[in-house]
């Protein structure tokens, strides 16, 4: 292969870490060059990543990075902001998959985080989702890639600000269920298998931190619960709208065919016919699609809206790799134009 981009990945060990080398290892464009980790440094990929031991690539000290065109950075919030500079030296194009560099101003990460050590950086990131942020992406050399609750939420309820239908005073409910790799691979005691099967756990009743997300992008303050169930993959969220004024079927399809219909990784799901009639995230398990749909309650004078994404697909790994072909000039499907598979156990 000729003129392919070589890209590394820091903190290649985790959950996320581990679905960017496996999107990495067939993209036409990109070759893993480094995969750093600390625990594991000198040991191969596949004693980590059993989906990869066909790789013939052994983890190293993120102290030692190497040169290389793109580095997706894998790690938990506040080591990006610690390294960024270090980043920069390393790679031409920085793509963050922490929530270090997601929001625009220190405020926000004093009122939402832990306050933020280098806050000059955040007006020079781009998000990284392209569905609503493509034409800043070009170019870009620090992107951040959105968290996945937000995601979920942002894909579900854009269409209806786009389309005037939201203008950002109503009453949003928004009630998120995610699964257990969003915790991470070190995870904790909540995360274990005897603690975590069977459960529909309130864990982010009120002032979750993705929160801050959809109020960047939406405009909109939003009452907003996540609930931890017994799934591996996958967000999916349930949004509660409550107009100003009588809102259509017609007008509902209309939004979303207008924000949608060319977007490469969304699709419609809204009432047909079938087991899977709205959207679910065992559909997408594994891939880079996200699933919107919607039904109108007139009686209540509410719309529910539906989205579904896989959190480390969509909602971290998918989405960095997407964006990164964006801001490079590359096929903008390149090695994510895959479908899921069917039928499958608990995503």
């Amino acid at each position: 292969m000729t003129n392919t981009l070589s890209a590394a990945v820091v903190g290649g060990s985790g959950f996320t870490g581990g679905e960017l080398l496996r999107l990495l290892d067939t993209h036409p464009e990109f070759e893993i060059a480094q995969a750093t980790s600390r625990e594991y440094d000198k040991k191969t990929l596949g004693s980590v990543h059993p989906n990869l031991r066909h790789l013939d690539v052994r983890f190293s000290d993120p102290t030692d990075l190497e040169s290389v065109d793109v580095l997706f950075a894998a790690t938990p919030h506040g080591v990006s902001m610690q390294h960024i500079d270090t980043f920069q030296d390393a790679a031409d194009t920085v793509v963050d998959l922490s929530a270090d560099f997601r929001l625009n101003s220190e405020e926000q990460y004093d009122e939402w985080y832990d306050g933020h050590t280098c806050p000059e950086y955040l007006e020079k990131s781009e998000y990284a989702l392209p569905e609503i942020n493509r034409e800043n992406l070009p170019g870009a050399d620090l992107i951040a890639s959105g968290g996945c609750n937000a995601t979920a939420t942002i894909l579900g309820l854009k269409p209806l600000f786009d389309a005037g239908i939201l203008e950002g005073d109503e009453q949003v409910v928004v009630d998120v269920k995610v699964g257990s790799s969003e915790g991470g691979a070190s995870g904790g005691k909540a995360s274990s298998h005897a603690e975590r099967s069977g459960v529909v756990r309130p864990y982010a009743p009120t002032g979750h931190r993705h929160e801050a997300e959809i109020e960047q992008f939406l405009g909109l303050d939003v009452s907003f619960t996540v609930h931890a169930v017994d799934m591996v993959r996958g967000a999916s969220a349930t949004c509660h709208v409550f107009p100003d004024g009588p809102v259509s079927k017609g007008d509902m399809w209309g939004a979303y065919r207008e924000s949608y219909e060319d977007e490469p990784f969304m699709r419609m799901v809204a009432g047909g016919g079938g087991v899977y009639r709205y959207p679910e995230p065992k559909a997408v398990a594994g891939t880079n699609f996200g699933e919107v749909g919607f039904e109108v309650d007139p009686s209540n004078k509410r719309l529910v809206v539906f989205s579904a994404i896989d959190n480390m697909m969509k909602g971290s790994a998918g989405q960095a790799v997407h964006a990164a072909n964006v801001a490079l000039g590359l096929e903008e499907t390149a090695g994510l134009d895959f479908a899921g598979f069917h039928p499958i156990g608990a995503p």
